[in-house]
């Protein structure tokens, strides 16, 4: 197999995860990450191009004569650069690694996610969609429902777009509030479901359409508060292998929920070609989905991909030529832990620009450090995002792994910095 060159889109920890796993490669001739950040600058080379600018990426593409291309966030996804890109007869050989328009959906509606497992048997919670001037019946449906009460943006909303209401009263306030713009047009549309009790835990695989390849699984911690209080955020946190994720559950999920929904895109005749996740709430050790990404999870990817054995770009490249039947990863069995550093006042108003102090005293083996929001100005490394940084480390356990972490996030200053000291807490 000849070299590649390789670009990834988004300069995020789960785009610096990636890129870093492909630059290892033997296959690989040389990365490009686009636009970076000030970690992915030390290994690969950074581009300052939109990922939601389609000419700009592909004037990229053919000026850095690339092979393959890792479509990293979900934005340009769903906005069909699959599509835009395989249009352009000069951009025919490149492989693309994320689904068209039509398979984004998956994540970039609920309400068609919804509908789709509805009608491949796959389960998930009971649901109604309601638009901005069906309030009455939106409520009438609410009252029906008995709480906690969980509202879905039916849109992209940056992880932040799914409320759950202990009240009633809470609840119809916050449905107003979305159906009225709370998260612009992503909530034009909201999905009402019922509450599932259990623990969450999310799955991934590759699929190249007609087979799929499975990854390491994780569990990712998503409010701001110790405890799993306060307000949602992108994520705080993952841990991967999670220990409930046995065998039988590994093989109910496979069953269920994976092969059902590679098979239901082929029979919807939606070519799919990239990583599929699954948001799984495991009730009484049942699987259920509450959501589907046509992406990598961030910061799931950040203990996935380190896990990983097998040769990344491989695998890419096999998704990309239909070649992925029969194909074993191969999967380290040690634990990977992540702690996400982030600005102060994350999720809500933040600063950027704060010096980061101590990046290079946390080099040590079986740690990894992934900037997720970094830029590299005049000199010095600086906060330029909410979630700044993940400090990920591995080990025999899951406290080896978390005291790596934890000795990382420690070592690292920037003023207003912030972690959750309880990464795992359920899991012990």
């Amino acid at each position: 197999m000849s070299k590649k060159r390789v670009l990834v889109l988004g300069g995020g920890g789960r785009e610096h995860a990636l890129a870093l796993k492909i630059a290892e490669s033997p296959l690989c001739d040389e990365v490009f990450v686009a636009p970076g950040n000030a970690g992915t600058r030390e290994f690969a080379t950074n581009l300052q191009v939109n990922p939601e600018n389609f000419d700009a990426v592909a004037e990229a593409l053919t000026t850095h004569r690339i092979d393959v291309l890792v479509v990293g966030p979900e934005a340009p996804l769903v906005a069909g650069i699959r599509d835009d890109l395989t249009r352009r007869d000069n951009l025919r050989h490149v492989a693309i690694i994320g689904p068209g328009k039509e398979g984004a959906r998956l994540e970039g509606s609920k309400d068609y996610a919804k509908r789709f497992m509805e009608r491949h048997g796959i389960p998930t919670a009971t649901y109604k969609t309601f638009r901005k001037g069906e309030l009455d019946e939106a409520l009438a449906f609410l009252r029906y429902m008995s709480g906690p009460y969980v509202l879905k943006a039916d849109g992209l909303a940056a992880g932040k777009g799914v409320l759950i209401s202990d009240s009633l009263a809470e609840a119809e306030e916050n449905l107003r509030d979305m159906l009225d713009g709370k998260f612009g047009a992503a909530s034009s549309q909201v999905v009402i479901e019922s509450y599932l009790e259990g623990i969450e835990v999310s799955f991934f695989a590759l699929t190249d359409g007609v087979d799929y390849a499975m990854l390491p699984e994780a569990k990712d911690y998503k409010r701001i508060g110790e405890g799993d209080r306060g307000l949602n955020t992108g994520g705080m946190g993952a841990v991967s292998p999670v220990p409930f994720a046995d065998e039988e559950l590994w093989k109910k999920v496979e069953d269920r929920i994976v092969a059902p929904t590679v098979r239901g895109l082929r029979e919807d005749g939606v070519e799919y070609v990239g990583f599929l996740f699954f948001g799984l709430m495991v009730v009484d050790g049942e699987p259920y989905v509450i959501e589907y990404n046509a992406r990598m999870g961030d910061p799931e990817t950040e203990v996935v991909i380190p896990r990983l054995k097998s040769d990344l770009l491989e695998l890419l490249s096999a998704t990309a030529e239909g070649t992925l039947a029969g194909r074993r990863v191969e999967i380290s069995e040690k634990t990977a832990t992540t702690v996400m550093m982030v600005s102060g006042g994350y999720p809500e108003a933040y600063e950027k620009g704060k010096s980061i102090e101590g990046l290079e005293g946390v080099d040590a083996p079986g740690r990894l450090l992934f900037h997720a929001g970094t830029q590299w100005v005049d000199g010095r490394v600086v906060t330029a995002g909410g979630r700044v940084l993940a400090c990920t480390a591995l080990g025999d356990t899951m406290a080896e792994a978390l005291e790596g972490s934890y000795a990382m996030a420690e070592a690292i200053q920037f003023e207003g910095k912030y972690f959750r000291r309880d990464i795992g807490f359920d899991l012990k």
